[in-house]
């Protein structure tokens, strides 16, 4: 059933953020949605499919909150709040006359940017982590799972929550040659930890994420460093965990010390792990899926958040296998 809908947004100081340049939020929710916008002034007139056109008119809404309260807005958070609408539509078609819980609110201050969830399973797994004190995030890579982890933690840092922020991963891909790699031993493993000084380096000042480096109180370092410590009031990430051996992650899960909190990530089906060497991120996760006070979040192709031609490309792939 077609319908028309007219919308209005009183700060006129704001609409050209809500656009996008040359209206290019509005194009792109048109193209996702199949129905037309029309501006005029304040004013947009939303015509097409119904269900479509409420939508497009919660999606706007959602945008519009959030550049109220000065987040940055594109495509992705388009993307993201479809996302969101998709999923609460399912939860109240499976679960009779309950609401569905609208997720748009949860929000990652950090020194340098707002980090937001852009799926229902990122949401679950912020909250996870501000929950419990050990959490396993578990899926294909580009789901946020390393981002995420450390915009909880370097905001946890920045209130004070904990002392330290520690990041790990297992050097794996050099196995025993890591000291025919030129240079220091940091110049020798920095390129594994890459990933984690990226993600910080978009959350905190650089002079800011140096010296706290440099006095200790962020830490970024091979897994075989932890070897033997007892990691108090910190916020621990181990990162690319599959390429933990079973030794190597009974060793880490019992480094966690008081007032600390340990996120561990990976994808089970890449492992860089010889052939025959059973993955610690597999043990563990048959080990203690049982135990209460651990969350496991489980990451779906759903929730791999790409640019628009990435998608197109790994689309276009599929398409040719």
């Amino acid at each position: 059933m077609s319908t028309v809908q007219t919308i209005e947004f009183r700060k006129n100081d704001l609409l050209p953020l809500l656009f996008g340049e040359h209206n290019s939020h509005l194009s792109y929710l048109e193209e996702k949605l199949g129905i037309s916008i029309a501006d005029r002034g304040n004013k947009l007139t939303l015509s097409g499919d119904d269900k479509a056109v409420r939508t497009a008119e919660d999606v706007l809404h959602t945008l519009w909150d959030k550049i109220e309260k000065k987040h940055e807005i594109g495509t992705a958070e388009i993307d993201a709040a479809l996302r969101f609408l998709h999923n609460d539509a399912q939860m109240t078609h499976d679960i009779e006359d309950k609401p569905a819980k609208k997720a748009h609110a949860l929000a990652i201050q950090t020194k340098r940017k707002m980090v937001a969830p852009r799926s229902p399973n990122q949401e679950r797994y912020i909250q996870a982590i501000q929950n419990h004190e050990m959490v396993f995030g578990l899926g294909p890579a580009g789901t946020g799972k390393t981002y995420l982890a450390v915009a909880v933690g370097v905001s946890m840092f920045l209130e004070g929550k904990v002392e330290r922020l520690i990041f790990a991963r297992p050097a794996v891909e050099a196995g025993e040659r890591l000291g025919f790699l030129p240079g220091d031993m940091k110049e020798k493993v920095d390129p594994y930890l890459r990933p984690i000084y990226d993600a910080l380096h978009d959350m905190l000042p650089y002079d800011f994420m140096v010296k706290k480096i440099e006095g200790g109180d962020i830490e970024i370092a091979p897994l075989a460093f932890m070897r033997g410590r007892t990691l108090s009031n910190a916020f621990v990430i181990l990162d690319e965990a599959q390429n933990t051996t079973t030794t190597q992650m009974k060793m880490i899960l019992t480094r966690l010390g008081e007032s600390s909190r340990m996120v561990i990530n990976g994808d089970l089906s890449q492992t860089d792990l010889p052939v025959g060497v059973k993955s610690g991120l597999r043990d563990a996760t048959e080990i203690l899926e049982g135990i209460e006070d651990i969350k496991f979040i489980h990451f779906q192709k759903d929730d791999v958040i790409r640019h628009k031609l990435v998608s197109k490309i790994v689309h276009a792939y599929d398409q040719k296998k």
